[in-house]
Order: C-alpha cells, then structure tokens, then sequence
C-alpha cells in the first residue's frame, strides 16, 4: 500500500490519537504545574528533615523508568481492588488513561519541582529585599517577585520537560491508552506498512514544533513583562541606595 494511501485512508484514526496525545500530555503537565511551585518552595527553604520526603520521592520517580512507574499504577493497583472498592477508588484505577494520566502528572510533578527550585535560586536577592523594604507581605513577595522571575529562568527548562512528557506518552498505549502510537500500532495490525510508523513519526514532529513555537512566544511575552517590572523594582532599589 502506498503511504500516501495509508494516510488518506486512516488519518481519521491518527488524529484521534494526536487528540489523546494531547490531552494526556498537557492534563499530566498541567497537574503537576499546580504542585510544584509548592514543592520547589519545600525543596528551597525546608529544614533539611522535612525535605527528606519529598526528596525521596523527587528521587524515585527520576531514578526509575516511566514504563515501569506505569506498570507499577495499572497492574500493581489489582492487587489491592478490595482495599480499593473499600474506599470508592477502584472505578478511577481500573481505567487505563486514569491511570497514565496519573502517573504522568506525578512523574512531571517530580521534574518541575526541580526545574523550578533552579529558578527560585536564580531570583536576585537584591529584588526581594526590594520589594520587602515597599512593605510587600510574604505572599505579595512570592507572587509579584519570586515565581515571576523564577518562571522567566526557568521557562525553557520547563518546555523541554513537557516536550519530552509529550514524546513518553507513546508508552501508554502498552496499557491500552490509544494515543499516536497505540492507534498506529491498530493501523500496522491491519495493513503490515511500516509507512505507518513514519507517519506517526511526522505527526509527533509537527506537534512539537507547532508547541515550540507557541511556548518561545509566550516566553517573550513573559521576558517583555518582567523586564518592565524589573526596571519598577531597579527605580525602587536605586532609591532606597540613596
């Protein structure tokens, strides 16, 4: 059969499991987006006994192959359906993309969370001693200077991990989640064309470079912001210097 032919006859089928790419990638990301800015302020300024948890968990999950964390959430969660049942969890876990979809989202947890600490340090102290001497409360601090400014450091850190969350969820489909690749793997079933396999491959391409082009936009609009406010905080700081 001529790719040409594949695609024309079995595009309906690929952009299904682009949209099921889509939505598994940026609901995992966008999960663990509203995390870790509070586990990268642990990982910052915790005592070092209270950051042994999450330390250890930041570790296993980064240490460890995603295929076998989803193994261990899809098939080890049978083993305890009764206990689950008990507590009304069973339908969530019995369902594959329930459970891809968490252990995406815990294991992107686990990369931002670091990303973001990386960003946190980079902060000039210089601007939050600024903004302290205005009277800004803690919060005000955190949400007008540091996650602002931690985000500008961090950003492209942050598009690399869901780039790579995005090019991971090809492996859900080994649990029966039919993203680009499970769907393609029900097309080579049916016609034995390995030009399937290339589509795919354009597919996965096209998405990333369309979502490249979209984050570097939203990284300068967020460059233009901060640097507007970051000449305020500069006026603030040159005066409180004279």
């Amino acid at each position: 059969m001529h790719p040409i032919e594949i695609l024309t006859r079995f595009w309906p089928q690929l952009l299904d499991g682009a949209l099921m790419t889509l939505k598994l990638t940026f609901l995992g990301a966008l999960l663990a987006g509203l995390v870790a800015p509070m586990f990268a302020l642990i990982r910052v300024g915790a005592r070092p006994a209270a950051q042994l948890p999450l330390r250890i968990y930041i570790s296993f999950m980064r240490g460890t192959p995603l295929l076998a964390q989803l193994f261990l959430v899809f098939y080890g969660s049978g083993q305890f359906r009764p206990q689950l049942e008990a507590i009304g969890l069973w339908g969530f876990f019995r369902d594959p993309f329930n459970c891809a979809l968490l252990v995406f989202a815990v294991n992107s947890t686990a990369y931002q969370t670091e990303i973001l600490r990386g960003g946190i340090q980079g902060v000039n102290p210089g601007e939050i001693e600024a903004a302290r001497a205005i009277g800004m409360s803690r919060w005000q601090v955190l949400r007008r200077v540091v996650f602002p400014h931690a985000y500008r450091i961090a950003w492209p850190a942050l598009g690399n991990e869901i780039i790579l969350l995005m090019k991971a969820s090809a492996i859900a489909s080994v649990v029966t989640v039919f993203d680009i690749m499970g769907r393609t793997r029900q097309i080579f079933s049916k016609t034995f064309d390995f030009s399937v396999y290339l589509w795919a491959a354009v597919l996965y391409l096209c998405i990333t470079a369309i979502f490249i082009w979209l984050w570097r936009l939203a990284e300068a609009r967020l460059s233009r912001h901060i640097g507007a406010r970051e000449r305020g905080v500069g006026n603030v700081q040159g005066g409180l210097q004279t």
